[in-house]
């Protein structure tokens, strides 16, 4: 089994995509992943590039993702980002993951950045006993806060 983690292209998007709907299904929220391939490609290869995306490759197939951007801590500086990271199901176990994130840790350390960041939801026991191989920090004290298109657009200032 020959493994392969490289830059994505523009025509590994469909690809991606399809792993987003099975992470979204995964996590309980198949519903809620309303993302496009054209979304992807004009979001990770047009003129106003906002993020990166490694694909896995066994014997030439994608069998898993990692999408991150940079961000900015105001306390730290320069952060990257790990929005998703997604290795197939038939794919686990056998090396896949952690080459992929070991690729997206060594970005993160050629980009200088202070912080490197993500979440995994609290019942997902494999991807936190997996980020607890890396001695990674799982902060349980933070909330995460969000607003959603239509909370964005509806705002009014009372």
């Amino acid at each position: 089994m020959k493994i392969t983690i490289r830059q994505s292209e523009k025509e590994d998007m469909p690809k991606v995509l399809e792993y987003i709907q099975e992470l979204a299904t995964y996590e309980k929220a198949p519903d809620e992943m309303v993302n496009t391939v054209e979304n992807l490609e004009k979001d990770g290869f047009g003129d106003n590039k906002v993020f990166d995306c490694l694909v896995a490759e066994v014997d030439n197939i994608v069998v898993g993702f990692a999408l991150y951007y940079t961000g900015y801590s105001t306390w730290k500086g320069r952060t990257l980002y790990l929005e998703d990271f997604l290795v197939s199901e038939n794919y686990r176990g056998k090396g896949v993951g952690k080459l992929l994130f070991n690729q997206v840790i060594l970005e993160a350390k050629k980009r200088g950045v202070k912080r490197m960041d993500w979440q995994v939801i609290d019942w997902n026991d494999p991807a936190i006993n997996f980020y607890k191989k890396y001695n990674a920090k799982l902060d349980g004290e933070w909330f995460n806060g969000r607003f959603f298109e239509e909370d964005i657009r509806n705002f009014t200032i009372n």
